[in-house]
């Protein structure tokens, strides 16, 4: 249980180191532009899978190919930035899930569920 809570620990510590070297140490525009959703580095921490998307799904796919130019600047400014024995080889993986739930939210509004729905709200007065 407790190599769960330290993998989960690394993993929210790297989503948030990225995220600020992203923000403030890289030249590039669009790979400024991203949201970093997830991490999910192996037990050994040989490979870290790097979860994002952009306010522009569209665009993804050739932030993507930016993001694997500069994975090893990115890979040693992590290094400067964070404590482990080890710093872990970037992947860089497209977030497709905020997708899949406007897709499932569009079918749902095309069966006829409100919003209001989904979310819990019925305001039944059947108490």
């Amino acid at each position: 249980m407790s190599s769960n809570l330290r993998m989960s620990r690394i993993n929210k510590e790297l989503q948030r180191e990225l995220a600020l070297i992203f923000e403030s140490r890289i030249k590039k525009e669009s790979v400024k532009t991203i949201i970093i959703t997830g991490v999910e580095c192996t037990k050994d921490l040989q490979k870290a899978k790097i979860f994002f998307t952009a306010l522009e799904a569209r665009k993804c796919p050739g932030i993507l190919k930016d993001l694997n130019e500069i994975k090893g600047a990115v890979r040693s400014l992590l290094g400067q930035n964070i404590k482990l024995r080890r710093i872990p080889e970037l992947e860089f993986v497209i977030d497709t899930s905020s997708a899949y739930g406007a897709k499932i939210d569009a079918i749902l509004d095309k069966l006829g569920f409100s919003s209001d729905f989904r979310q819990g709200n019925d305001n039944d007065d059947d108490e």
